[in-house]
């Protein structure tokens, strides 16, 4: 997050310098165009700075879900919870349900992911008729468990070497790898209030087995990390919409 945090106030300060380039502005004390280049050139330093920032392992203490048993640990990691006015049964059904075009701003925030460019079904390119779990686990992502109504865990490589093939199974997330891998796990998990509604969290994993791949992602989520707190956001209030309403 931090990492992220830092590339993101570099880009603004670079572009704020960029744009006090073609007007300098003597109440920030930047009036000329030599000082408005060094603000930019500060920030393009900065946000490269985030890119490179090194990524510290956690580990788990113990095993308190599903998840835990198949990512125990991880560099990069986001969380997110909602309360939900239904039973734990139902918002299960509506994890399970969910559609893309159910989650604001999905849409929008996959193409921008995927630079516009067109792809086959999946989930950067989800259509309306499938729940997204499904589409997910049809295109590149593994169902590693469905235990209803208490947590779903779904799992995918998302680097590799170069030339790697095989099938993905939920055994790739519990036996050790040849460096050179990173491997991406999500749950959702529903625990009863008290008051008859639901907690919900959802909470995203990566692990990479080497330094360079390590590097790399880091770069990448630091980029991407915006983003894809937003989708867990609207993912979450698409749930609740679908538990509470009568109609789902």
């Amino acid at each position: 997050m931090w990492g992220s945090a830092t590339f993101y106030t570099g880009v603004v300060i670079a572009l704020a310098g960029l744009g006090l380039v073609l007007k300098p502005n003597r109440w920030l004390r930047v009036h000329t165009r030599a000082r408005a280049l060094a603000v930019a050139a500060a920030g393009l330093g900065l946000a490269a700075v985030g890119l490179v920032l090194p990524a510290s392992e956690s580990r788990i203490t113990r095993v308190e879900t599903r998840l835990d048993e198949f990512a125990p640990a991880w560099q990069f990691r986001e969380f997110h919870t909602i309360k939900i006015a239904a039973s734990p049964t139902r918002v299960f059904e509506a994890i399970r349900r969910v559609r893309a075009d159910e989650i604001g701003l999905f849409r929008t925030l996959t193409w921008i992911r995927r630079g516009g460019r067109p792809l086959p079904p999946g989930i950067l390119n989800a259509g309306e008729r499938e729940p997204l779990i499904d589409v997910a686990t049809s295109s590149g992502f593994v169902r590693l468990v469905d235990d209803a109504p208490r947590e779903l865990v779904i799992g995918t490589v998302v680097m590799a070497p170069p030339g790697t093939r095989g099938p993905l199974t939920a055994e790739v997330f519990r036996t050790p790898m040849l460096p050179g891998y990173a491997l991406a796990t999500m749950n959702f998990v529903v625990r009863a209030d008290g008051s008859a509604g639901s907690l919900v969290s959802t909470e995203t994993r990566v692990f990479a087995n080497s330094a360079s791949v390590r590097r790399r992602f880091a770069a990448y989520w630091r980029v991407i990390y915006p983003g894809s707190a937003i989708i867990r956001r609207m993912w979450l209030r698409a749930i609740q919409r679908r538990a509470v309403s009568p109609d789902a």
